[in-house]
């Protein structure tokens, strides 16, 4: 939203991650896009932008719309079951996915879509008064307003609320370790195991993806789990899945969930069918007989799929159905019921009862005492397939 004249527009932040051109420019290095910026000019991702001869955000504390949802949609399975979790989102993205399911938030270009007021400390006086256990920066990736994050997860967890991140991992290694130090959680969206489908599908480059997975795995102690929606004919061939799933075995280990979920035809990709519950059966058969122990299929019905089951003695140690646990057989630091075999994940002593509600929520109505919020009506509140 503009600021009326002679305000401040406190929606506009410098930023760290970019450097003056020679030629006058400003290169924006946040992402592997590089994107370089002549004064006025907006990088791919819509929010970032050059302004006086610096990158700034445009988006700070203004969202697209704010809902309480089940943890498992994002999805995370084996971090906090049940619990529920405040979810937003900006506009823009730094990827140009042609399946893209959340394209009227991620690629929107109108500053009208962030309708909503939100500050950080408000963010995280709603999620306590919301008993939400965790805040999710979800719908358009969080990388591309990676400052508005950083300071809500400092807010949040003040409070003892934790932040878990939904995102493609598109982003330069400086501003990565920034960004993941104030993360509890984050599921990375694995779009293909191609360079090709990254570079034709996506502008985008496979190698700087996996960069991500191994940090996040491997240098941090934050909770990852990793999604791959796969598309027909796209990017679900055996082969492809094989090498994916021996990559995620060898440079993840066994422990890290992968969730296989169903394409619906949508924005550039209107043409195709949906993905067939056999695909997503083939694919979760191949990365289990890769060793890996946690596999999902996810945007169907599919209770066996959607569930987790011990990787040594075969119990079902959390049931589910959709958003539903109906099933708990894990102790109170996350060992299987049956035979004692540890659970990979986050777990507390039960589940949460959550369930598959959806709450939308407006952001002003947690306005600090004394403050009229200005966030107008009408807003976006994230669509019902939204991560």
């Amino acid at each position: 939203m503009a600021a009326q004249s002679g305000e401040i527009d406190s929606s506009v932040v410098p930023t760290r991650y970019w450097r003056s051109l020679e030629d006058g420019r400003v290169r924006c290095e946040l992402c592997p896009r590089y994107c370089q910026l002549g004064e006025g000019q907006r990088g791919l991702c819509f929010v970032r932008a050059c302004q006086a001869g610096e990158v700034v955000l445009t988006s700070y504390g203004r969202s697209s719309g704010y809902c309480v949802d089940p943890i498992e949609k994002k999805p995370l399975n084996h971090f906090l079951p049940g619990t529920p979790v405040l979810s937003f989102g900006t506009a823009g993205c730094n990827l140009t996915c042609a399946f893209c399911q959340n394209w009227d938030i991620s690629k929107s270009r109108e500053t009208d879509t962030l309708c909503d007021e939100a500050p950080p400390e408000r963010i995280a006086r709603a999620a306590a008064a919301l008993d939400c256990r965790s805040v999710a920066f979800t719908y358009n990736d969080p990388v591309i307003f990676l400052e508005y994050a950083v300071d809500t997860a400092r807010a949040c967890r003040a409070r003892g609320i934790r932040s878990v991140a939904v995102t493609a991992g598109y982003i330069c290694e400086e501003p990565r370790a920034e960004f993941f130090e104030h993360l509890d959680a984050v599921n990375v969206d694995l779009k293909s195991f191609s360079d090709d489908f990254y570079r034709k599908v996506c502008s985008a480059a496979l190698e700087p993806v996996l960069e991500t997975l191994l940090y996040i795995e491997h240098q941090t102690d934050v909770w990852l789990e990793v999604t791959t929606l796969l598309i027909p004919g796209k990017n679900d061939s055996d082969e492809e899945l094989r090498r994916a799933s021996r990559w995620m075995a060898e440079q993840l280990g066994p422990d890290v969930p992968w969730h296989f979920t169903a394409f619906h035809p949508d924005y550039r990709m209107r043409d195709l069918a949906s993905t067939p519950l056999d695909t997503l059966h083939r694919a979760r058969a191949i990365a289990e007989e890769h060793g890996l122990r946690y596999v999902y299929t996810g945007n169907v019905h599919d209770e066996r799929g959607g569930s987790t089951w011990c990787h040594e003695c075969g119990e079902c140690l959390v049931g589910r159905d959709w958003y539903e646990i109906t099933r708990w057989n894990l102790s109170d630091d996350g060992h299987c019921g049956s035979c004692g075999t540890r659970c990979a994940g986050v777990f507390e002593a039960g589940h949460g009862s959550w369930g598959p509600r959806r709450l939308p929520v407006q952001l002003r109505d947690f306005a600090e005492p004394g403050r009229r919020s200005d966030a107008g009506a009408g807003c976006h509140e994230g669509r019902g397939g939204a991560r």
